[in-house]
């Protein structure tokens, strides 16, 4: 029998780990905690400070680097404590509620933004002569607004399905965060329903957007296919392999955890750590160390510091 008294405070595990790990991996989630809010920082300010990346790649890019930051901060924190602190685990229910919504927020709306910049490229390359008339101001702020309020309607459905349930004990949540799955299972009540719905709406939107982005790269392919010197094509294929890249890591974990059948906790936990720890790291890294224009700004940042 469950104990019926309603749950006020769960109690995040963390990572599966041993004991002996606390200390080793709380410096190194920290490390990569700082470095990707320093990273995504910087790209934010030399894209605000450098007037030749005003333009919509990096107007989106900027997008981009304000969600990475606060994607991790909603969660490695949070993890953070559970290494090193013995209460670090427990969240009061209205935490994990804003917890649980930020996350599907941000990521949501980091997967809609993934979809707009291949789209993106899709004009700078397809559509040269028109993309400055296409791609304008105007554009560029209904695009990003609409991927903002498309991740906050999403995630107020995914909240909404899970918390409107009742949570009696036990409170343990087998994971490092607040996320759905884990959670349900702590569910009083029966949640299949729940379940079905929040797989077809993570699905549909999963499945839509990557569609659409390998629809773009296939029109990207075959008009870099049509340039006819090879160092047209070598550039082109430069400027969309970067996003390729963080693509990949954001939506194969997320596939890996939301839509397959048979989720295991240990598991799950260990793959999340790659689209909340690791992919904001590399959205810095990939467009700085990848990318001549940045590289240059960062380098004018640096000397007028000095």
């Amino acid at each position: 029998m469950r104990n019926m008294s309603v749950v006020t405070t769960f109690i995040l595990t963390g990572l599966p780990h041993a004991p002996a790990l606390d200390i080793p991996l709380f410096g190194i989630f920290l490390v990569i905690y700082v470095l990707t809010v320093v990273g995504n920082l910087l790209i934010l300010l030399v894209i605000t400070v450098d007037s030749h990346l005003h333009t919509p790649m990096y107007y989106f890019l900027a997008n981009l680097s304000f969600i990475d930051m606060w994607f991790s901060t909603v969660t490695v924190p949070k993890m953070l404590m559970t290494l090193v602190s013995p209460g670090g685990g427990a969240i009061s229910f209205h935490g994990c509620v804003a917890q649980l919504y930020s996350f599907h927020f941000l990521g949501s709306t980091e997967c809609f933004l993934y979809t707009v910049m291949s789209y993106d490229r899709y004009l700078a390359i397809s559509q040269p002569l028109r993309y400055a008339s296409l791609m304008g101001g105007r554009a560029c702020a209904l695009l990003a607004t609409t991927t903002w309020l498309s991740g906050s309607l999403h995630s107020a459905v995914q909240t909404t399905l899970t918390f409107r349930l009742p949570y009696c004990g036990p409170s343990q949540i087998q994971h490092y965060f607040c996320d759905g799955p884990p959670i349900l299972r702590l569910a009083c009540a029966d949640t299949s329903m729940n379940e079905r719905v929040i797989f077809v709406n993570i699905g549909v939107v999963a499945l839509s957007c990557f569609l659409l982005i390998v629809l773009s790269y296939v029109s990207i392919v075959c008009s870099i296919l049509k340039i006819r010197t090879s160092e047209g094509r070598c550039r082109a294929f430069q400027t969309c392999t970067s996003h390729c890249i963080v693509v990949l890591c954001f939506f194969v974990p997320c596939v890996f955890v939301y839509l397959r059948p048979g989720s295991k906790d240990a598991v799950d936990g260990i793959v999340a750590v790659f689209y909340t720890v690791l992919t904001p790291l590399l959205n810095p890294v990939v467009y700085t160390l990848r990318n001549k224009e940045v590289k240059k700004a960062l380098l004018k940042l640096k000397d007028k510091v000095t």
